[in-house]
């Protein structure tokens, strides 16, 4: 096998098994937490603290991988979230829960990193396929793992946080053992003298103000609003409006997931030797801008089960491409702090369009989801178009801005 090749199955694997472990404890958190006396408010500060460490934990952690490798901080941030699992594990008090999600926010920033290593060892016109692999995994963790998680809970509530644990600290030995770094020693020696890859917040807020680096984090940003809200109110949305009990509302969204899969894994590669990557981008915002607003108008499951489509399809090849323009748009030794980034802004959509969502259906109704999801895809869509945003830039290969000399 291909050392590349090798290397990207391992990344897939890791992925995968991150992701499958983050999902197994995600829906019994709250019963969990509700089993030390958590009010509901208390439940939702628990996604929020560990939410607010990741918005610092994953641009840092990033920048500090362009400087160091990416190997060094990929153990780092494991071993934080190996803790984290544990302290979940073994709680006894609800202090002890806070203390588990605030360690893992901390120490988040995996994806990011794994995003930044694809990039490291794959070419341009590849990078577009190999990161759709890294969504697949993402995806597959998602579809088992709650299931998985509900299984295990039977033998203890606290069983899904240990095995979550015992499934990281199988990354960080496989990590240990076979994944080699992805920068030679001679590009990280050369990156510690460069004051470009220093950590300063100085230097990441940088790449808002670049030409297409900025806009393309702008996009993601709007887009990472709209899906977020999709995602985080479906369920409310699906028991509110569709009646659905909650095995029909997870038999939805295994088949959404599985869709994505497909997109990740499978059709972005061939898609980009069709299309140029601008034109997909903007195919699939327009498609999540006009799928997103007639789901904020369908009261039936049929019809919900055709829009989801379009809606799989837009979200994969968008969150695929939007990444793979970053890590073209940026010098090399400025992928891990700017995913990182890109990671923080997705972060932020996490903490904020929960309880929007829940505002919006309650006051206004699933109307209101729909346009406010399809808003910030026609913000999206009018980023592409900005001055700041040439033609040229999004279909490069390389940097699109000078960079002094060292």
């Amino acid at each position: 096998m291909k050392p590349k090749k090798k290397q990207l199955i391992l990344i897939f694997s890791f992925v995968f098994l991150d992701l499958l472990g983050y999902s197994l404890i995600l829906p019994l958190l709250p019963f969990y937490a509700s089993s030390f006396g958590a009010t509901l408010t208390l439940v939702g500060l628990l996604g929020t603290v560990n939410g607010l460490g990741q918005l610092i934990a994953a641009p840092t952690i990033g920048r500090l991988s362009d400087r160091y490798g990416r190997r060094p901080l990929l153990i780092l941030a494991i071993s934080g979230t190996v803790i984290g699992f544990l302290l979940l594990g073994f709680s006894q008090s609800l202090w002890m829960i806070f203390l588990s999600r605030i360690v893992d926010g901390l120490f988040g920033g995996d994806t990011a990193l794994a995003r930044a290593y694809i990039t490291d060892i794959s070419e341009p016109q590849k990078r577009a396929k190999s990161l759709g692999l890294i969504g697949a995994a993402f995806g597959l963790g998602f579809i088992i793992g709650p299931v998985l998680g509900g299984l295990l809970s039977q033998f203890g509530l606290n069983v899904p946080a240990l095995v979550a644990a015992g499934l990281s600290i199988l990354n960080l030995v496989g990590i240990l053992i076979w994944l080699p770094e992805s920068l030679p020693p001679s590009e990280r020696k050369k990156r510690e003298a460069n004051p470009h890859t220093a950590f300063n917040l100085s230097n990441l807020l940088d790449e808002l103000r670049r030409p297409c680096v900025g806009p393309l984090l702008v996009i993601s940003l709007f887009y990472s609003f709209a899906f977020t809200l999709f995602q985080s109110s479906f369920a409310l949305y699906a028991k509110e409006v569709l009646e659905l009990d909650v095995q029909s509302t997870g038999l939805v969204l295994t088949y959404v997931g599985l869709l994505s899969v497909i997109v990740q894994g499978f059709a972005i590669g061939k898609l980009t030797q069709v299309f140029k990557e601008r034109k997909l981008i903007m195919a699939s915002i327009l498609i999540l801008a006009a799928t997103l607003l007639a789901w904020g108008f369908t009261q039936n499951l049929w019809v919900l089960v055709a829009i989801l489509a379009p809606i799989a399809l837009g979200a994969g090849i968008l969150n695929t491409l939007i990444t793979s323009q970053i890590t073209k748009a940026v010098y090399q030794e400025d992928v891990g702090g700017t995913l990182g980034l890109a990671n923080s802004m997705q972060t932020l959509a996490q903490i904020i369009t929960p309880g929007l969502g829940g505002l919006l259906l309650s006051s206004l109704g699933p109307w209101a989801l729909g346009v406010s999801s399809s808003f910030f895809m026609v913000c999206a869509f009018l980023s592409t178009l900005g001055k700041r945003t040439r033609k040229s830039d999004l279909d490069s290969q390389s940097p699109c801005y000078p960079r002094a000399s060292q």
